[in-house]
């Protein structure tokens, strides 16, 4: 949305229905005054209707404010006569035009408070409602009480994919807090309830990116930590052919290793956080090659030790620390082997080498052999708003997409000279802070070392617990992972 559309907005949304307010104040007795104070105007609104004053504390509650404003402005139209469904849909969709319109209409009067006994029974046939309305409004009312806990409160994810095993299990469904990190505004408002970025069926958008808000986060419970798991939007998903806006692109999850201003790296499968070995989760896990006496792993071990290999065929067992040292001392396991890359041997194209970013094509000569892999990786400094990074042949390729992707800067590359926005510069400093996140099934899980940063207007929420695990895989009676049930995530 360009400064044009935001002041047209601004004028419509804000400034119109403040003018229809002063008249419709008026009519009810009140200086117009009152009506144009942000906060103020509601108070004021209780009393006109009748409703309690502190209404407006309970307006003042991120999600709930919304319901409860509507509720209230409801009451305010009744109370100038306005008792139809479909003026109570003009009074909420098009404040500029109709508040404005009955605040000017000289036929439209102030009748009293509308939720007073007196009121009811004065105007009862007009209050009246049709059993269609009542269903109606119930049906409305319950999408949009849903599409607020939804927003701004907690939501329900599942896990489709096994990165995050043994900690985190395929077919688990998890509560989601937006309360602990703070719920952010949606960036594009318009979207049709319940869909996230595509509808059913039909498999066409399920938003509209006409308009769009800008990043706003209101304030929660605490920063996202080290170890926190976390559920976050899918960067990749801003480039063709998707081009999805921020809060449309994919849901991940995976468990945050690195927070703003930290200096990561992988050492052997080891994650290194400002040169301190960080804690394993307990489910983290990577891929083995178990060597036996020429008999198969019994199926009853593999399942007592939550052993898996995915069907792939290889001789490449998945498995926890604990699991490969309890593996070790049975009889027929000759020797179980982690299968971890080598310092130095790029052989997983990772972050930066694996990307084809325009950026990365403009530089001269060929992208800086990192020597990276999965299991060998960095170091890298994590961005931390407001620090500034000295730009050159090895740093611009690690930062060149948070500069100019996630921060909506122009980007150029002339001859062996950076430009940003038109200007030469050799440093960059940062207006976001960014996460590094990875999933505990460490050589199954497509992640920051494979796509980079994560910048913090892409985080959704905290992990809660587990309230269903369902697995596909087991006879119908078994389908349902009783111990699983309301676990905590960790």
């Amino acid at each position: 949305m360009n400064i044009v559309e935001l002041l047209i907005a601004f004028i419509g949304f804000i400034i119109l229905p403040y003018i229809g307010l002063w008249k419709l104040y008026e009519k009810a007795g009140i200086p117009g005054w009152n009506g144009i104070i942000p906060i103020w105007n509601f108070y004021i609104m209780t009393k006109i209707v009748g409703r309690p004053w502190w209404w407006t504390i309970l307006y003042l509650v991120p999600g709930l404010g919304i319901l409860i404003g509507l509720g209230i402005l409801i009451d305010f139209l009744k109370s100038f006569g306005k008792f139809s469904f479909r003026e109570h849909a003009a009074g909420i969709l098009l404040p500029f035009i109709y508040l404005i319109k009955w605040g000017n209409d000289k036929q439209v009067k102030y009748l009293g408070p509308s939720v007073s006994p007196e009121f009811k029974e004065q105007h009862k046939k007009s209050l009246k409602k049709s059993t269609t309305r009542e269903w109606t409004e119930a049906i409305i009312f319950a999408v949009i009480a849903a599409t607020l806990i939804r927003t701004f409160f907690i939501e329900a994810y599942t896990i489709p994919t096994p990165s995050m095993e043994r900690s985190l299990l395929v077919g688990d469904f998890l509560f989601v807090s937006k309360v602990n990190y703070g719920p952010r505004l949606p960036e594009t408002p318009v979207s049709f309830p319940f869909a996230h970025n595509t509808l059913p069926v039909f498999n066409v958008k399920s938003y509209w990116d006409g308009i769009k808000i800008p990043y706003y986060r209101l304030p929660g419970l605490s920063d996202v930590k080290k170890g926190d798991v976390v559920v976050f939007n899918y960067p990749m998903d801003a480039d063709s052919p998707l081009y999805r806006p921020v809060d449309k692109q994919e849901n991940y999850i995976k468990r945050c290793q690195g927070t703003p201003g930290d200096t990561l790296s992988v050492v052997d499968a080891q994650v290194y956080v400002n040169g301190k070995a960080a804690p394993n989760p307990p489910g983290e896990q990577i891929d083995y090659t178990v060597n036996t006496s020429g008999i198969d792993l019994n199926p009853q071990i593999k399942q007592d030790l939550d052993i898996s290999d995915y069907g792939n065929n290889l001789g490449y067992f998945f498995m926890t620390k604990d699991a490969a040292n309890t593996l070790k001392g049975y009889s027929n396991v000759k020797s179980v082997t982690p299968n971890i890359a080598k310092k130095g041997q790029a052989t997983d194209p990772v972050f930066p080498s694996n990307s084809s970013y325009p950026a990365y094509t403009q530089l001269p000569g060929k992208l800086p052999n990192y020597g990276w892999n999965q299991d060998n990786f960095g170091p890298v400094i994590i961005p931390k708003k407001g620090w500034t990074v000295k730009l050159d042949s090895m740093t611009f390729p690690i930062y060149a997409r948070a500069i100019q992707v996630y921060e909506n800067n122009k980007l150029e590359i002339k001859g062996k000279d950076i430009y940003i926005n038109g200007q030469k510069t050799d440093s960059y400093t940062f207006k976001m802070n960014y996460y590094w996140m990875m999933g505990d099934n460490r050589h199954d899980s497509a992640d920051s070392r494979f796509w980079g940063f994560v910048p913090e207007d892409h985080i959704v929420g905290r992990a809660l617990f587990v309230w269903m695990s369902w697995d596909s895989d087991a006879d119908f009676l078994h389908r349902i992972r009783w111990s699983r049930l309301f676990k905590g995530v960790d």
